[in-house]
């Protein structure tokens, strides 16, 4: 996340909270936004969440290195409570803590189907394989990486079901550029499509959903509060499609979404599941958004 955003989240973001604007019909209806708290030393930042196929099991990462695994507790199908370790270190290719400025802003997760994890780091432009959380493995840069804008960079992150990984930048460089969609066939990085941007929104988090689309939440920051959109895209070897939007919140309604977790109800139904960077400061919150697409 931007630090003079972040800053400026210090001072409005609970004048945002009395906001009050008109919701944008959308095709995802929300369920639920419930506060996680947690008493654990370091807990708070959570900028990426990845659910199993159960829609309880997940991984969530910390913006500043950090990682957690639990479980959401579910009655009805409504989150009532969260079960979670205390968030312990990632680590680096050496198995070693890393260093401040590698463990900086970690920010995109994905867990491809053998339980392999990837992470994305804004900070040192750069995505690390996890075949376990003991040691990481560097995977090779494609060479517009080291031209990102500074803290902004590899915020999202997704895998398909082949293990090929997609990441895109949280800003293009101009208010009229697309933003580009890296990806990564196991061997090498390719820049296949770009995504159209469209108004103040930018990517926060990104999934693959178990009906092989493309998901895109995006964040827009006005200064009083946020905003969130999610957008789907079909994805194809050699293009995504024109794209919907599934749901836009008005000012205010949620807090900083960053993560995104596509999965699927045991009805049948898709479920969008959101957590939210609270950037370790009172006026802001740690939850997790649920919306149902019909």
């Amino acid at each position: 996340m931007n630090r003079i955003l972040r800053a400026a989240c210090l001072g409005l973001a609970g004048l945002a909270s009395g906001c009050i604007a008109a919701e944008t019909p959308t095709q995802a209806r929300h369920v639920q936004s419930f506060s996680w708290r947690s008493s654990a030393p370091g807990f708070g930042g959570m900028s990426a969440i990845e659910l199993a196929e159960d829609g309880e099991s997940f991984v969530a990462i910390s913006d500043r290195g950090a990682y957690v695994e639990g479980r959401l507790l579910r009655k009805n199908g409504r989150i009532v409570s969260v079960e979670s370790s205390a968030p312990q270190p990632l680590l680096d290719t050496e198995g070693k803590p890393m260093r401040r400025k590698q463990a900086q802003d970690a920010e995109g997760l994905a867990i491809d189907a053998k339980g392999r994890r990837y992470i994305s780091f804004e900070g040192d432009h750069r995505v690390w394989a996890y075949p376990t959380m003991g040691r990481a493995e560097a995977l090779p840069a494609h060479p517009d990486f080291a031209g990102l804008q500074n803290n902004s960079s590899l915020e999202a992150l997704a895998v398909d079901s082949r293990g090929w990984l997609y990441t895109l930048p949280e800003r293009s460089g101009q208010m009229t550029r697309p933003f580009p969609v890296y990806r990564f066939n196991g061997k090498s990085w390719d820049q296949p499509f770009s995504i159209p941007r469209i108004g103040g929104f930018q990517p926060t988090g990104a999934d693959i959903g178990p009906d092989g689309m493309f998901y895109l939440l995006e964040r827009e920051f006005t200064g009083l509060g946020f905003r969130s959109r999610v957008r789907r895209f079909a994805l194809s070897a050699k293009a995504l499609g024109d794209g919907e939007v599934l749901l836009e919140s008005h000012l205010a309604k949620h807090d900083n979404l960053e993560g995104l977790s596509v999965t699927r109800t045991p009805a049948g139904q898709i479920r969008l599941t959101m957590v939210s960077d609270d950037n370790f400061n009172a006026f802001q919150r740690s939850e997790i958004v649920e919306y149902l697409l019909p």
